[in-house]
């Protein structure tokens, strides 16, 4: 079971209210909208991935790396960790 399974209907109703936003971008490109608004919509999306990532992660950490900590799922607790930490890694670069 992934760490996210219990909040995966959840996470799929934020995914899709952010693909409505992404295509309410592209429409207002098509319609020529001024660039400042085009732009605080791209940062509300950019956002809201943000909050998923932020949230998986979490997940992840209090799940995945804590089984393999306890020695539950076969993995090392140490990969685990190094693991989240690549992931934090690339979030903090985005």
């Amino acid at each position: 079971m992934r760490g996210y399974e219990v909040s995966k209907d959840d996470y799929l109703a934020r995914l899709k209210r952010i693909e409505g936003q992404v295509r309410g971008l592209q429409r207002m490109i098509e319609e020529d909208t001024y660039c400042i608004d085009v732009l605080t919509q791209v940062s509300a999306a950019t956002s809201a991935l943000r909050g998923v990532a932020l949230g998986l992660l979490d997940e992840h950490v209090r799940h995945c790396v804590a089984n393999a900590a306890q020695g539950e799922d076969g993995q090392s607790a140490d990969a685990m960790v190094t693991e989240a930490s690549a992931a934090i890694e690339r979030l903090v670069r985005s």
